[in-house]
Protein backbone atom coordinates (compact mmCIF):
# COMPACT_ATOMS: atom_id res chain seq x y z
CA UNK A 1 0.00 0.00 0.00
CA UNK A 2 1.51 4.04 -0.85
CA UNK A 3 1.84 5.80 1.84
CA UNK A 4 -0.90 8.25 1.24
CA UNK A 5 -3.29 5.27 1.28
CA UNK A 6 -2.07 3.92 4.36
CA UNK A 7 -2.32 7.07 6.20
CA UNK A 8 -6.15 7.23 4.74
CA UNK A 9 -7.00 3.78 6.13
CA UNK A 10 -5.65 4.85 9.61
CA UNK A 11 -8.15 7.98 9.66
CA UNK A 12 -10.63 5.40 9.12
CA UNK A 13 -9.71 3.59 11.56
CA UNK A 14 -9.95 6.47 14.16
CA UNK A 15 -13.06 7.99 13.14
CA UNK A 16 -14.62 4.29 12.98
CA UNK A 17 -13.11 3.89 15.94
CA UNK A 18 -13.78 6.54 17.98
CA UNK A 19 -15.50 6.86 21.23
CA UNK A 20 -19.18 5.88 21.37
CA UNK A 21 -21.72 8.44 21.70
CA UNK A 22 -23.25 8.07 25.43
CA UNK A 23 -25.96 5.60 25.96
CA UNK A 24 -27.51 4.46 29.07
CA UNK A 25 -25.50 1.37 30.07
CA UNK A 26 -28.14 -1.64 29.97
CA UNK A 27 -28.52 -0.52 26.03
CA UNK A 28 -24.85 -0.65 25.52
CA UNK A 29 -23.79 -3.28 23.29
CA UNK A 30 -20.48 -5.65 23.95
CA UNK A 31 -18.43 -3.85 21.18
CA UNK A 32 -19.94 -0.60 22.62
CA UNK A 33 -18.68 -1.14 25.72
CA UNK A 34 -15.07 -2.41 25.18
CA UNK A 35 -14.78 0.50 23.18
CA UNK A 36 -15.35 2.94 25.77
CA UNK A 37 -12.87 1.15 27.89
CA UNK A 38 -10.40 0.97 25.60
CA UNK A 39 -10.71 5.06 24.87
CA UNK A 40 -10.59 5.40 28.30
CA UNK A 41 -7.74 3.14 29.09
CA UNK A 42 -5.36 3.57 25.90
CA UNK A 43 -1.54 4.49 27.51
CA UNK A 44 -2.62 2.05 30.21
CA UNK A 45 -3.67 -0.90 27.91
CA UNK A 46 0.00 0.13 25.22
CA UNK A 47 1.95 -0.29 28.73
CA UNK A 48 -0.07 -3.22 29.30
CA UNK A 49 0.76 -4.62 25.81
CA UNK A 50 5.08 -3.22 26.49
CA UNK A 51 4.93 -5.27 29.82
CA UNK A 52 3.16 -8.98 27.94
CA UNK A 53 6.17 -8.09 24.81
CA UNK A 54 9.02 -8.16 27.43
CA UNK A 55 8.81 -12.05 27.85
CA UNK A 56 10.98 -13.92 25.67
CA UNK A 57 8.71 -16.38 23.98
CA UNK A 58 10.95 -19.15 22.45
CA UNK A 59 9.56 -22.45 22.05
CA UNK A 60 10.86 -25.23 24.70
CA UNK A 61 13.11 -22.92 26.32
CA UNK A 62 13.13 -22.38 30.22
CA UNK A 63 12.19 -18.40 29.55
CA UNK A 64 8.53 -19.48 27.73
CA UNK A 65 7.32 -20.99 31.10
CA UNK A 66 7.15 -17.51 32.93
CA UNK A 67 5.19 -15.93 29.27
CA UNK A 68 2.51 -18.84 30.05
CA UNK A 69 2.78 -18.13 33.90
CA UNK A 70 1.88 -14.17 33.18
CA UNK A 71 -0.63 -14.90 30.71
CA UNK A 72 -2.87 -17.47 32.89
CA UNK A 73 -2.65 -14.95 36.24
CA UNK A 74 -3.71 -12.54 33.50
CA UNK A 75 -6.52 -14.26 32.39
CA UNK A 76 -7.30 -15.18 36.06
CA UNK A 77 -7.89 -11.99 37.03
CA UNK A 78 -10.12 -10.87 34.13
CA UNK A 79 -12.81 -13.90 35.40
CA UNK A 80 -11.65 -16.63 32.99
CA UNK A 81 -10.91 -20.13 34.66
CA UNK A 82 -7.50 -20.64 33.78
CA UNK A 83 -5.16 -23.37 33.95
CA UNK A 84 -1.40 -24.24 33.06
CA UNK A 85 -1.37 -28.00 31.12
CA UNK A 86 1.94 -29.24 30.91
CA UNK A 87 4.01 -32.31 29.28
CA UNK A 88 7.62 -32.72 30.05
CA UNK A 89 10.00 -31.49 28.02
CA UNK A 90 7.46 -29.30 25.91
CA UNK A 91 6.31 -25.67 26.55
CA UNK A 92 3.08 -25.60 28.52
CA UNK A 93 -0.57 -24.89 26.83
CA UNK A 94 -2.69 -21.97 28.80
CA UNK A 95 -6.52 -23.29 28.44
CA UNK A 96 -8.76 -21.47 29.62
CA UNK A 97 -12.93 -21.47 30.14
CA UNK A 98 -15.84 -19.01 30.74
CA UNK A 99 -19.03 -20.17 30.97
CA UNK A 100 -22.27 -18.47 30.55
CA UNK A 101 -25.32 -19.51 32.14
CA UNK A 102 -27.52 -21.01 29.14
CA UNK A 103 -25.63 -20.53 26.52
CA UNK A 104 -26.12 -23.03 24.16
CA UNK A 105 -22.96 -22.28 22.09
CA UNK A 106 -19.39 -22.65 22.32
CA UNK A 107 -16.76 -20.92 20.65
CA UNK A 108 -12.96 -22.09 20.80
CA UNK A 109 -10.54 -19.20 20.86
CA UNK A 110 -6.92 -20.13 19.88
CA UNK A 111 -3.74 -17.87 20.06
CA UNK A 112 -0.36 -18.66 20.48
CA UNK A 113 2.28 -16.82 22.55
CA UNK A 114 5.03 -18.16 21.54
CA UNK A 115 7.92 -16.40 18.71
CA UNK A 116 10.01 -17.01 15.90
CA UNK A 117 13.56 -17.19 16.70
CA UNK A 118 15.96 -13.67 17.19
CA UNK A 119 18.87 -12.58 16.21
CA UNK A 120 19.66 -9.39 17.86
CA UNK A 121 22.50 -8.01 15.52
CA UNK A 122 19.87 -8.09 13.02
CA UNK A 123 17.14 -5.43 14.96
CA UNK A 124 17.30 -1.95 15.65
CA UNK A 125 16.64 -2.81 19.02
CA UNK A 126 16.48 -5.51 21.51
CA UNK A 127 13.49 -7.39 20.45
CA UNK A 128 12.56 -7.97 23.85
CA UNK A 129 12.54 -4.31 24.72
CA UNK A 130 9.56 -2.90 23.21
CA UNK A 131 9.88 0.18 21.67
CA UNK A 132 7.45 2.73 20.57
CA UNK A 133 8.00 4.63 17.37
CA UNK A 134 5.65 7.62 16.05
CA UNK A 135 5.28 5.82 12.64
CA UNK A 136 6.42 3.11 11.35
CA UNK A 137 10.72 3.16 10.58
CA UNK A 138 10.19 3.47 6.71
CA UNK A 139 7.70 5.74 6.83
CA UNK A 140 10.10 7.98 8.71
CA UNK A 141 8.96 6.95 11.92
CA UNK A 142 11.45 7.87 15.39
CA UNK A 143 11.81 6.20 18.45
CA UNK A 144 9.04 8.04 21.67
CA UNK A 145 8.55 7.67 25.06
CA UNK A 146 5.38 5.52 26.53
CA UNK A 147 2.72 8.30 26.92
CA UNK A 148 2.23 8.64 31.01
CA UNK A 149 -1.14 6.89 32.43
CA UNK A 150 -4.57 9.15 31.03
CA UNK A 151 -2.01 10.15 28.05
CA UNK A 152 -3.01 10.90 24.37
CA UNK A 153 -2.49 7.83 21.96
CA UNK A 154 -1.95 7.90 18.32
CA UNK A 155 -3.34 5.11 16.18
CA UNK A 156 -0.43 5.26 13.80
CA UNK A 157 2.01 4.53 16.42
CA UNK A 158 3.95 0.83 16.64
CA UNK A 159 5.40 -0.77 18.81
CA UNK A 160 8.97 -2.99 17.68
CA UNK A 161 9.13 -6.12 19.57
CA UNK A 162 9.49 -9.57 18.58
CA UNK A 163 5.60 -11.59 18.36
CA UNK A 164 4.53 -8.07 18.54
CA UNK A 165 2.20 -8.51 15.02
CA UNK A 166 2.95 -12.53 15.51
CA UNK A 167 1.12 -13.84 17.63
CA UNK A 168 1.24 -11.21 21.32
CA UNK A 169 -1.43 -8.45 19.68
CA UNK A 170 -4.39 -10.63 20.35
CA UNK A 171 -3.85 -11.97 23.74
CA UNK A 172 -3.01 -7.93 24.36
CA UNK A 173 -6.20 -7.20 22.76
CA UNK A 174 -8.64 -10.25 24.71
CA UNK A 175 -7.86 -9.23 27.78
CA UNK A 176 -9.23 -5.32 27.74
CA UNK A 177 -12.82 -6.85 26.41
CA UNK A 178 -12.62 -9.06 28.93
CA UNK A 179 -12.11 -6.43 31.67
CA UNK A 180 -14.97 -4.14 29.96
CA UNK A 181 -17.29 -6.85 30.81
CA UNK A 182 -16.55 -7.36 33.60
CA UNK A 183 -16.53 -3.99 35.23
CA UNK A 184 -19.82 -3.27 32.57
CA UNK A 185 -21.67 -6.42 33.71
CA UNK A 186 -21.93 -7.83 30.19
CA UNK A 187 -22.27 -11.30 29.60
CA UNK A 188 -21.09 -12.79 25.91
CA UNK A 189 -23.34 -14.34 24.46
CA UNK A 190 -21.44 -18.36 23.89
CA UNK A 191 -19.04 -20.14 26.24
CA UNK A 192 -15.81 -18.97 25.53
CA UNK A 193 -12.67 -21.70 25.41
CA UNK A 194 -9.21 -20.18 25.40
CA UNK A 195 -6.36 -21.86 24.00
CA UNK A 196 -3.10 -20.09 23.91
CA UNK A 197 -0.47 -22.85 22.44
CA UNK A 198 3.20 -22.29 23.32
CA UNK A 199 4.78 -24.41 19.94
CA UNK A 200 3.33 -22.59 16.97
CA UNK A 201 6.53 -21.37 15.72
CA UNK A 202 8.09 -24.79 16.39
CA UNK A 203 5.28 -26.81 14.60
CA UNK A 204 2.67 -27.18 17.50
CA UNK A 205 4.08 -30.76 17.66
CA UNK A 206 2.60 -31.82 21.04
CA UNK A 207 -0.31 -29.46 20.86
CA UNK A 208 -2.00 -32.97 20.12
CA UNK A 209 -0.88 -34.65 23.35
CA UNK A 210 -2.83 -31.60 24.72
CA UNK A 211 -5.78 -31.67 22.84
CA UNK A 212 -6.50 -35.25 24.15
CA UNK A 213 -5.24 -34.32 27.78
CA UNK A 214 -8.27 -31.88 27.92
CA UNK A 215 -10.72 -33.59 25.33
CA UNK A 216 -13.52 -33.02 28.08
CA UNK A 217 -13.18 -29.63 28.04
CA UNK A 218 -12.61 -28.88 24.39
CA UNK A 219 -15.85 -31.19 23.17
CA UNK A 220 -18.87 -28.78 23.55
CA UNK A 221 -16.75 -26.56 21.32
CA UNK A 222 -19.00 -25.43 17.85
CA UNK A 223 -15.95 -23.08 15.98
CA UNK A 224 -12.72 -22.32 16.43
CA UNK A 225 -11.75 -19.20 16.12
CA UNK A 226 -8.04 -18.76 15.17
CA UNK A 227 -6.79 -15.32 15.89
CA UNK A 228 -3.51 -14.76 13.99
CA UNK A 229 -2.08 -13.41 11.03
CA UNK A 230 -2.45 -10.41 8.74
CA UNK A 231 -5.00 -8.32 7.25
CA UNK A 232 -5.92 -7.86 4.00
CA UNK A 233 -2.79 -5.84 1.94
CA UNK A 234 -5.51 -3.37 1.49
CA UNK A 235 -5.39 -2.66 5.36
CA UNK A 236 -8.75 -4.00 5.18
CA UNK A 237 -9.92 -7.02 7.75
CA UNK A 238 -10.33 -10.18 6.66
CA UNK A 239 -11.80 -13.96 8.23
CA UNK A 240 -10.01 -16.42 5.99
CA UNK A 241 -11.35 -20.16 5.56
CA UNK A 242 -8.05 -22.45 5.82
CA UNK A 243 -4.61 -22.61 5.75
CA UNK A 244 -1.85 -23.95 3.67
CA UNK A 245 0.52 -26.48 5.09
CA UNK A 246 4.52 -26.53 5.07
CA UNK A 247 7.13 -28.96 5.33
CA UNK A 248 11.14 -27.82 5.23
CA UNK A 249 14.11 -29.80 3.75
CA UNK A 250 17.42 -29.20 2.92
CA UNK A 251 20.07 -30.34 -0.24
CA UNK A 252 23.71 -30.36 0.08
CA UNK A 253 25.69 -30.56 -3.23
CA UNK A 254 29.19 -31.77 -3.37
CA UNK A 255 32.94 -30.79 -4.48
CA UNK A 256 36.40 -31.59 -3.65
CA UNK A 257 36.94 -33.02 0.13
CA UNK A 258 37.92 -30.00 1.30
CA UNK A 259 37.82 -26.26 0.07
CA UNK A 260 40.23 -25.35 -2.80
CA UNK A 261 42.29 -22.24 -3.55
CA UNK A 262 40.07 -20.79 -6.69
CA UNK A 263 43.64 -19.61 -8.45
CA UNK A 264 45.17 -23.28 -8.26
CA UNK A 265 41.62 -25.40 -9.12
CA UNK A 266 39.15 -22.93 -10.85
CA UNK A 267 37.85 -24.13 -14.32
CA UNK A 268 39.24 -27.73 -12.89
CA UNK A 269 37.46 -28.22 -9.91
CA UNK A 270 33.68 -28.77 -9.64
CA UNK A 271 31.96 -25.31 -8.91
CA UNK A 272 29.58 -26.54 -6.21
CA UNK A 273 27.88 -22.62 -6.18
CA UNK A 274 27.00 -23.36 -10.08
CA UNK A 275 25.89 -26.78 -9.28
CA UNK A 276 23.51 -26.05 -6.99
CA UNK A 277 21.68 -22.90 -8.77
CA UNK A 278 21.51 -24.76 -11.72
CA UNK A 279 19.81 -27.91 -10.11
CA UNK A 280 17.63 -25.32 -8.50
CA UNK A 281 17.02 -23.01 -11.48
CA UNK A 282 15.47 -26.63 -13.13
CA UNK A 283 12.88 -26.93 -10.06
CA UNK A 284 10.72 -23.47 -11.09
CA UNK A 285 10.66 -22.14 -14.82
CA UNK A 286 11.12 -18.27 -15.28
CA UNK A 287 7.39 -17.65 -14.92
CA UNK A 288 7.76 -19.24 -11.06
CA UNK A 289 5.79 -22.33 -12.05
CA UNK A 290 7.14 -25.77 -10.69
CA UNK A 291 8.40 -28.25 -12.99
CA UNK A 292 8.86 -30.93 -10.85
CA UNK A 293 6.77 -33.52 -12.52
CA UNK A 294 3.21 -34.52 -10.59
CA UNK A 295 3.35 -31.12 -8.22
CA UNK A 296 0.40 -29.88 -9.15
CA UNK A 297 -1.85 -33.17 -9.57
CA UNK A 298 -2.66 -34.19 -6.31
CA UNK A 299 -4.28 -30.48 -5.04
CA UNK A 300 -7.67 -30.77 -4.49
CA UNK A 301 -9.43 -27.89 -7.31
CA UNK A 302 -11.11 -24.94 -5.46
CA UNK A 303 -14.97 -24.99 -5.89
CA UNK A 304 -17.21 -22.75 -6.73
CA UNK A 305 -17.54 -21.35 -2.81
CA UNK A 306 -13.58 -20.14 -3.40
CA UNK A 307 -14.14 -18.68 -6.91
CA UNK A 308 -16.79 -16.66 -5.46
CA UNK A 309 -14.89 -15.63 -3.23
CA UNK A 310 -11.47 -14.49 -5.35
CA UNK A 311 -13.88 -12.97 -7.67
CA UNK A 312 -15.16 -10.76 -5.02
CA UNK A 313 -11.55 -9.83 -2.95
CA UNK A 314 -10.27 -6.39 -3.58
CA UNK A 315 -7.67 -6.57 -6.69
CA UNK A 316 -4.72 -4.95 -4.94
CA UNK A 317 -1.72 -6.85 -6.97
CA UNK A 318 -1.43 -3.50 -8.32
CA UNK A 319 -0.70 -1.42 -5.38
CA UNK A 320 0.59 -4.09 -3.30
CA UNK A 321 3.76 -4.75 -6.01
CA UNK A 322 4.38 -0.86 -6.00
CA UNK A 323 4.32 -0.64 -1.98
CA UNK A 324 7.13 -3.35 -2.87
CA UNK A 325 8.77 -2.84 -5.67
CA UNK A 326 8.23 -5.19 -7.86
CA UNK A 327 7.51 -5.07 -11.41
CA UNK A 328 6.47 -8.49 -11.95
CA UNK A 329 5.70 -11.12 -9.94
CA UNK A 330 5.32 -15.32 -10.34
CA UNK A 331 2.32 -16.68 -12.07
CA UNK A 332 0.86 -13.67 -13.39
CA UNK A 333 -1.85 -12.74 -14.36
CA UNK A 334 -2.96 -15.15 -11.47
CA UNK A 335 -3.65 -12.87 -8.57
CA UNK A 336 -1.93 -13.32 -5.03
CA UNK A 337 -5.00 -14.67 -3.44
CA UNK A 338 -5.45 -17.33 -6.46
CA UNK A 339 -1.51 -18.62 -6.02
CA UNK A 340 -2.23 -19.10 -2.71
CA UNK A 341 -4.04 -22.01 -3.33
CA UNK A 342 -0.97 -23.79 -5.06
CA UNK A 343 1.62 -25.87 -3.69
CA UNK A 344 4.84 -23.71 -3.40
CA UNK A 345 8.01 -24.13 -3.30
CA UNK A 346 10.58 -21.56 -2.21
CA UNK A 347 14.25 -21.33 -1.93
CA UNK A 348 14.20 -20.07 1.99
CA UNK A 349 18.28 -19.71 1.62
CA UNK A 350 21.34 -20.79 0.23
CA UNK A 351 24.91 -21.26 1.46
CA UNK A 352 28.27 -21.59 -0.59
CA UNK A 353 30.59 -19.83 1.31
CA UNK A 354 30.88 -16.02 1.95
CA UNK A 355 30.28 -13.07 0.54
CA UNK A 356 31.33 -9.17 0.74
CA UNK A 357 34.51 -8.46 3.35
CA UNK A 358 34.71 -12.43 3.96
CA UNK A 359 34.85 -13.35 0.43
CA UNK A 360 37.40 -15.73 -0.29
CA UNK A 361 39.15 -17.14 -2.97
CA UNK A 362 38.29 -20.37 -2.58
CA UNK A 363 36.29 -22.77 -4.46
CA UNK A 364 33.48 -24.16 -1.27
CA UNK A 365 33.45 -28.17 -1.20
CA UNK A 366 29.68 -27.78 -0.40
CA UNK A 367 27.05 -25.45 -1.73
CA UNK A 368 23.44 -25.94 0.46
CA UNK A 369 19.62 -25.00 -0.42
CA UNK A 370 17.11 -25.21 2.58
CA UNK A 371 13.81 -25.38 0.46
CA UNK A 372 10.22 -24.43 2.11
CA UNK A 373 7.54 -25.99 0.50
CA UNK A 374 3.65 -24.74 1.25
CA UNK A 375 1.18 -27.41 0.82
CA UNK A 376 -2.82 -27.13 -0.29
CA UNK A 377 -5.16 -29.09 1.09
CA UNK A 378 -4.96 -32.96 -1.35
CA UNK A 379 -1.02 -32.63 -0.22
CA UNK A 380 0.88 -34.46 1.41
CA UNK A 381 4.19 -34.02 2.80
CA UNK A 382 6.24 -37.44 2.19
CA UNK A 383 4.35 -37.52 -1.73
CA UNK A 384 5.62 -34.00 -2.35
CA UNK A 385 9.51 -34.73 -0.99
CA UNK A 386 9.53 -37.87 -2.72
CA UNK A 387 8.57 -36.09 -5.86
CA UNK A 388 11.63 -33.26 -4.81
CA UNK A 389 13.98 -36.10 -4.73
CA UNK A 390 12.75 -37.84 -8.13
CA UNK A 391 13.39 -34.81 -9.45
CA UNK A 392 16.71 -34.52 -8.21
CA UNK A 393 17.83 -37.93 -9.29
CA UNK A 394 16.59 -37.10 -12.95
CA UNK A 395 18.80 -34.01 -12.85
CA UNK A 396 21.50 -36.91 -12.96
CA UNK A 397 22.61 -37.03 -8.67
CA UNK A 398 23.52 -39.49 -6.40
CA UNK A 399 20.97 -39.01 -3.35
CA UNK A 400 22.49 -39.61 -0.17
CA UNK A 401 21.35 -38.82 3.44
CA UNK A 402 24.36 -38.28 5.20
CA UNK A 403 27.60 -36.69 3.76
CA UNK A 404 29.38 -39.58 1.23
CA UNK A 405 32.13 -41.30 2.43
CA UNK A 406 35.34 -41.44 0.15
CA UNK A 407 33.97 -44.83 -1.57
CA UNK A 408 30.55 -43.20 -2.47
CA UNK A 409 32.50 -40.01 -3.64
CA UNK A 410 34.64 -41.91 -5.97
CA UNK A 411 31.48 -43.72 -7.70
CA UNK A 412 29.57 -41.02 -8.50
CA UNK A 413 30.63 -37.90 -9.82
CA UNK A 414 27.12 -35.70 -8.65
CA UNK A 415 26.16 -36.41 -5.16
CA UNK A 416 23.34 -34.98 -3.26
CA UNK A 417 22.30 -35.26 0.37
CA UNK A 418 18.67 -34.73 1.12
CA UNK A 419 17.28 -33.99 4.55
CA UNK A 420 14.28 -32.96 6.36
CA UNK A 421 10.90 -32.94 4.66
CA UNK A 422 9.63 -35.72 7.19
CA UNK A 423 6.37 -34.79 8.83
CA UNK A 424 5.22 -30.71 8.87
CA UNK A 425 1.97 -29.33 9.36
CA UNK A 426 -1.10 -30.22 7.32
CA UNK A 427 -3.10 -27.99 4.98
CA UNK A 428 -6.91 -27.65 6.17
CA UNK A 429 -10.08 -25.87 4.89
CA UNK A 430 -13.84 -25.39 6.30
CA UNK A 431 -16.49 -25.35 3.56
CA UNK A 432 -17.29 -21.43 3.53
CA UNK A 433 -20.92 -22.33 3.32
CA UNK A 434 -20.47 -23.78 7.24
CA UNK A 435 -23.69 -22.42 9.69
CA UNK A 436 -20.96 -21.49 12.54
CA UNK A 437 -18.75 -19.95 9.95
CA UNK A 438 -21.12 -17.83 8.60
CA UNK A 439 -22.23 -16.21 11.81
CA UNK A 440 -18.56 -15.59 12.17
CA UNK A 441 -17.99 -14.08 8.99
CA UNK A 442 -22.00 -11.57 10.38
CA UNK A 443 -20.04 -10.64 13.34
CA UNK A 444 -17.05 -9.43 12.01
CA UNK A 445 -18.20 -7.70 9.14
CA UNK A 446 -20.62 -5.73 11.50
CA UNK A 447 -17.21 -4.82 13.66
CA UNK A 448 -15.70 -4.02 9.98
CA UNK A 449 -18.48 -1.60 8.90
CA UNK A 450 -18.31 0.23 12.12
CA UNK A 451 -14.65 0.67 11.66
CA UNK A 452 -13.65 1.24 8.00
CA UNK A 453 -17.40 1.62 6.19
CA UNK A 454 -19.71 -0.73 4.75
CA UNK A 455 -18.42 -4.08 2.23
CA UNK A 456 -15.07 -2.88 4.16
CA UNK A 457 -14.69 -6.89 5.24
CA UNK A 458 -12.08 -9.49 3.23
CA UNK A 459 -13.51 -13.20 2.85
CA UNK A 460 -10.74 -15.02 1.43
CA UNK A 461 -11.10 -18.82 1.07
CA UNK A 462 -7.40 -19.16 2.39
CA UNK A 463 -4.18 -17.81 4.15
CA UNK A 464 -0.94 -18.51 2.52
CA UNK A 465 0.61 -19.23 6.10
CA UNK A 466 0.51 -22.16 8.08
CA UNK A 467 -1.87 -22.72 11.49
CA UNK A 468 -2.15 -26.65 12.94
CA UNK A 469 -5.81 -26.09 11.74
CA UNK A 470 -5.45 -29.53 10.73
CA UNK A 471 -6.14 -30.92 14.37
CA UNK A 472 -9.32 -29.11 14.39
CA UNK A 473 -10.72 -29.41 11.41
CA UNK A 474 -9.72 -33.16 10.55
CA UNK A 475 -8.86 -34.64 13.86
CA UNK A 476 -11.21 -33.17 16.28
CA UNK A 477 -13.96 -32.24 13.07
CA UNK A 478 -14.96 -28.68 14.22
CA UNK A 479 -15.39 -26.13 11.68
CA UNK A 480 -12.15 -23.05 11.90
CA UNK A 481 -11.78 -20.05 10.55
CA UNK A 482 -8.62 -18.07 10.90
CA UNK A 483 -9.64 -13.91 12.09
CA UNK A 484 -6.74 -11.95 12.34
CA UNK A 485 -5.74 -8.30 13.11
CA UNK A 486 -2.31 -7.57 12.71
CA UNK A 487 -0.83 -4.79 10.11
CA UNK A 488 -0.34 -6.87 6.62
CA UNK A 489 3.47 -4.96 6.78
CA UNK A 490 4.17 -6.11 10.57
CA UNK A 491 7.42 -7.84 9.58
CA UNK A 492 5.84 -11.05 10.74
CA UNK A 493 9.20 -13.59 11.53
CA UNK A 494 11.55 -10.98 10.23
CA UNK A 495 13.85 -8.69 12.46
CA UNK A 496 11.76 -4.75 13.65
CA UNK A 497 8.93 -6.69 13.84
CA UNK A 498 5.98 -4.37 14.63
CA UNK A 499 2.70 -4.16 15.09
CA UNK A 500 0.17 -0.44 14.23
CA UNK A 501 -1.64 0.62 17.17
CA UNK A 502 -5.10 1.29 15.18
CA UNK A 503 -4.60 -2.87 14.60
CA UNK A 504 -4.70 -3.52 18.16
CA UNK A 505 -7.82 -1.11 18.88
CA UNK A 506 -9.58 -2.93 15.91
CA UNK A 507 -8.65 -6.13 17.25
CA UNK A 508 -10.98 -5.01 20.51
CA UNK A 509 -13.67 -4.00 18.72
CA UNK A 510 -13.56 -7.11 16.56
CA UNK A 511 -13.38 -9.65 19.69
CA UNK A 512 -16.05 -7.96 21.89
CA UNK A 513 -18.41 -8.37 18.57
CA UNK A 514 -17.65 -12.40 18.36
CA UNK A 515 -17.99 -12.60 21.73
CA UNK A 516 -21.39 -10.97 22.11
CA UNK A 517 -23.11 -12.14 18.44
CA UNK A 518 -26.62 -12.77 18.67
CA UNK A 519 -28.18 -16.41 18.21
CA UNK A 520 -28.21 -18.70 20.88
CA UNK A 521 -26.46 -22.07 18.63
CA UNK A 522 -25.66 -22.21 14.92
Amino acid sequence: MNRSSFRALGLIVMLGLAAPSPVPLGAQTGPEVARQYRVANEASLLRDFVELLRYPNRAFTPEIREAALYIRDQMREAGVETDLLEIEGASPLVLGRLMVPGASRTLGIYVHYDGQPVDPANWTHDPFDPTLYSAAMEADGVPIPLPPEGGTVDPEWRIYARSAGDDKAPIAAILPVLRSFQEAGVTPTSNLVFMFDGEEEAGSRNLRAYMEMAEERLRDVDIWLFFDGPAHPSGRPQVMFGVRGSFSMEVTVYGATRNLHSGHYGNWAPDTGNILARLLASMKDDEGNVLIDGWYETADPIGDEEREALSAMPDWDGQLKSELGLLRTEGEPQSLPERLLLPALNVRGITSGNTGSLARNIIPNTAVASLGIRMVRGNDSEQLRALVVDHIERQGFHIVSEDPDTETRLSHARIAKVTGGRGGSVAARTSMSNAAAQSVVAAANAAANRAFGEGALVVAPGMGGTLPLYLFTEVAQKPAVVVPVANHDNNQHAPDENLRIANLWYAIDLYAALMTMPGTIF
